[in-house]
């Protein structure tokens, strides 16, 4: 089974591949992670094209069975909330022929740490021992979606479900 994490943002969107054996913790392979730019300067309409097209490039690519993404959690700012709502949105039509489970921030970090409150760096550190990486990921973004991914990896196993079942 392959899923694939996000991490959205209009600016930097945060993508991870994980294949793992559904019922094993340890027989996972990380398949790609990295981020999707777009530069602030042009209109929004080619940011959120181009964020399409390259998502829809990695899915193509990469196969997955599966999206996990995390929710938009609103913060002060709206006008970032607003974008990264319409990169989501993006997101979710680049995988429409997808399953697709939700995760608020506070689901991702309690699966991952046992803390719901979290810091990043906690988090962080915690999937760096988990998947026994000899570093932090990095970027940021990159990391995010990474940790949702494996998120839904240890729901799924935890649940023992397929990921149509558990995908909402």
């Amino acid at each position: 089974m392959r899923v694939l994490g996000v991490d959205p943002g209009l600016a930097t969107t945060g993508y991870a591949v994980i294949e793992w054996k559904p019922g094993s913790f340890t027989n996972f392979t990380i398949m790609e992670a990295g981020v999707i730019t777009t530069p602030a300067g042009e209109e929004l309409s080619t940011r959120l094209h181009t964020l399409y097209t390259e998502l829809r490039a990695l899915i193509g690519e990469l196969k997955p069975d599966t999206i996990a993404i995390e929710t938009l959690i609103f913060n002060q700012n709206r006008t970032t909330a607003i974008d990264v709502a319409q990169a989501r949105g993006v997101i979710l039509l680049a995988a429409h022929e997808l399953p697709v489970k939700i995760y608020t921030p506070l689901q991702v970090k309690h699966r991952i740490t046992g803390y719901g409150r979290a810091k990043k760096p906690q988090v962080q550190r915690m999937m760096q021992q988990r998947l026994k990486l000899k570093e932090i990921p990095r970027p940021d973004d990159a990391a995010d979606a990474l940790a949702i991914a494996w998120c839904y990896v240890l729901e799924a196993g935890l649940n023992g479900a397929s990921t149509k079942s558990m995908a909402r």
